[in-house]
């Protein structure tokens, strides 16, 4: 069973070592994600209950308040 995981390994490791525009468009990728999960959180997603209540108490109430409640 491990010749098969290594095979597998050895399979990919040879893929990306033999890459010429994968290289590029991995780094692109990585690069996209970067800037959707970190920067975009940090200015446009802001931390809405540690902002607004102070403790995890409070904090949990408002959850249970907010997904429990009927639409009206």
């Amino acid at each position: 069973m491990t010749g098969l995981f290594r095979r597998i390994i050895g399979f990919y490791v040879t893929g990306f070592r033999e890459m010429t525009w994968g290289r590029s468009l991995w780094v692109i990728i990585l690069v996209k994600l970067f800037v959707m999960f970190v920067i975009l959180k940090i200015f446009f997603f802001p931390n809405f209950l540690k902002s607004n209540f102070e403790t995890d108490e409070a904090r949990k109430d408002y959850v249970i308040e907010a997904i429990t409640k009927p639409k009206s």
